[in-house]
């Protein structure tokens, strides 16, 4: 077990927790991303505890949504939820239900991301990022940094967290992320 939240026991706990508070069916990958976006739980241990999860009856099919078979929680999943959520920190289960809540919202709204790098005839890359609302460009930002590496990084950062990235620069243009300033 290398998952951050410890035993199998927690790993299930807090996708439970997760299902519980989205409050709607989710099929496997959408379940799994909401998951993996804070790195407190392994994807192997994801999917481990989520097929014990159905055999235990903690989560159920709930039927199908444009071909993916969708799973939410049951009576009994609800109910353990409920009594052992106090097992993990309320901090690690707070700021996982917020990233899970902002992944979900950017998956429906049909925001779909592309990043591209280049390299110039300086010598240094481009790297080129966009955000795209059901085809329509909402975001978009080109960075000159002085490798390859860093340029790949940045990429990996973009499609890692997209939400994050669009929010934070959101938050930096309205002035509301002072701390990051030097007075």
């Amino acid at each position: 077990m290398s998952s951050t939240v410890g035993s199998m026991k927690n790993v299930k706990i807090f996708v439970l927790y997760l299902m519980e508070n989205v409050g709607k069916p989710l099929d496997f990958v959408t379940l799994n991303d909401i998951v993996m976006q804070t790195d407190y739980i392994m994807y192997l241990d994801f999917a481990e505890a989520f097929h014990k999860m159905l055999d235990d009856d903690l989560i159920a099919e709930a039927g199908v949504v444009e071909g993916d078979t969708v799973y939410e929680i049951t009576e009994r999943g609800r109910n353990v939820a409920e009594t052992l959520h106090s097992d993990i920190l309320s901090s690690i289960l707070d700021k996982s239900l917020a990233a899970a809540l902002r992944y979900l919202d950017f998956k429906q709204r049909g925001i779909e991301g592309k990043c591209r790098t280049a390299r110039r005839e300086d010598g240094r890359y481009e790297l080129y990022c966009e955000l795209s609302e059901r085809g329509e460009i909402i975001y978009s930002t080109t960075l000159v940094v002085d490798s390859a590496d860093r340029a790949n990084r940045m990429k990996e950062n973009f499609y890692d967290r997209p939400e994050v990235i669009y929010r934070g620069v959101h938050a930096m243009l309205a002035g509301n992320m002072n701390f990051l300033f030097d007075d």
